[in-house]
């Protein structure tokens, strides 16, 4: 009816205890980052600074009322940030709820209302509306892509090719559309690319020396031909990433990759998949496909707050 499918059903949201979720991994619960706090209030830092200098003209006693609507289909991300921007510039502004994360939702629909000190409501308006804008259009984008693989076991996985300081907030956003995060940072997984293999003077170098590194997480190795993914395959790597393969070279990659004695390992397609191309690459037996534009082409959702006095 507006361009997405039906709404995922409802998933576990939790506060994240360690620095990320499971990686690749379509079945864990959608993890509130556990920055969201330190992001909220950096961004608030940035906005409201020493204080809010507009707001201040109004009585201090006045109290406000407003509600929040989308302009346009979209599918909702962001709720938990727009819970913390009021939490942190008064808690006394109540915050009532109409959609959830992952709703889809169409033009002119009201998502939340909020009622409280005028002055705060003020305060927060801009904040809050810039984290919901951002991270609904990358839901949104994600749950585009999502869709036209709907029936295919490959999954849709995001980059980090992100928002600066906004990576954790958006691979949330991308859980919510019903996408799938890769590694977080540098820190929680390896990709072996091509600088790193001349580095090392081979793919199975390369890898043995992940192998030997301290930090036991996934291993990953970018390769450009059916034959340096059997030099991956040979080396023992846990997954591939097939850079700019054409969809023949994909499926026989797939082959490939099911006939190995040390395989099958998870197989990600990479490299200027668009919406029209994906269900093709989807249908040669990849597991993931990689979107960077999830994360950095976002158009924010067009949002509007309507704001009246209650008293």
């Amino acid at each position: 009816m507006h361009g997405f499918g039906d709404a995922r059903p409802a998933v576990l949201i939790k506060i994240a205890t360690t620095h990320t979720p499971r990686s690749h991994d379509p079945n864990a619960a959608i993890v509130l980052p556990a920055d969201l706090r330190e992001t909220v209030a950096a961004a608030l830092k940035e906005d409201v600074g020493s204080g809010d200098l507009t707001a201040a003209l109004v009585p201090a006693g006045r109290l406000g009322r407003a509600k929040v609507i989308t302009r346009e289909a979209a599918v909702v991300a962001g709720r938990p940030y727009v819970d913390e921007v009021f939490r942190q510039v008064d808690p006394a502004v109540v915050v009532e709820w109409q959609v959830t994360d992952g709703d889809a939702v169409e033009p002119d629909q009201l998502l939340y209302r909020l009622s409280g000190p005028a002055r705060s409501l003020l305060t927060g308006e801009r904040t809050a509306l810039n984290f919901l804008q951002v991270l609904s259009a990358t839901a949104t984008a994600t749950r585009r892509y999502a869709d036209v693989l709907r029936g295919l076991p490959c999954r849709v996985l995001d980059t980090r090719k992100t928002l600066p300081c906004l990576r954790n907030a958006q691979k949330y956003a991308v859980r919510c559309g019903g996408g799938v995060n890769h590694r977080v940072g540098l820190y929680d997984g390896i990709l072996v690319k091509e600088n790193h293999i001349l580095a090392a003077g081979s793919i199975g170098a390369a890898v043995a020396a992940a192998r030997a590194s301290p930090a036991k997480v996934m291993i990953e190795v970018e390769v450009e031909s059916l034959d340096e993914l059997g030099q991956a395959l040979d080396a023992g790597a846990d997954m591939a990433l097939l850079d700019e393969f054409s969809l023949a070279d994909l499926r026989a990659a797939v082959a490939l990759n099911r006939s190995h004695p040390h395989g099958p390992i998870k197989l990600e397609a990479s490299g200027g998949v668009t919406l029209e191309t994906l269900r093709a690459v989807g249908e040669t037996g990849v597991d993931f496909i990689s979107v960077g534009s999830l994360t950095k082409h976002v158009r924010a959702v067009d949002l509007s707050m309507r704001f009246e006095y209650a008293d």
